[in-house]
């Protein structure tokens, strides 16, 4: 009776040793999971910093005349650049108030 007791005892002491080192291992396995997750949150939010820092650069007023000048090849304005377009309309009663 005592020695199947002792044997009892054994048992539940094996296992639950086991029980306890998976319960540490899952533990050490899930903390490195977290810190990998937080590292990569870390990662993405310096991303995004730099890509909001990049769209507001972008965004400026010497950054869009720089793109109209160079890729749409737009100039700014000056009177020497200036044509007047005639209205038909315009002309032709300029034309017949002036010959009355």
């Amino acid at each position: 009776m005592l020695g199947r007791l002792n044997f009892i005892l054994l048992m539940v002491v094996l296992v639950s040793g086991m029980v306890l080192v998976r319960s540490a291992y899952e533990a050490r396995r899930l903390f490195t999971e977290l810190d990998r997750a937080q590292a990569e949150g870390r990662r993405l939010e310096a991303d995004s910093q730099r890509l909001q820092a990049e769209r507001h650069a972008q965004a400026t007023n010497l950054r869009v005349e720089q793109v109209a000048r160079e890729r749409l090849k737009m100039r700014a304005i000056s009177p020497n650049v200036i044509q007047m377009a005639d209205d038909h309309a315009t002309a032709a009663a300029a034309k017949s108030g002036a010959a009355r």
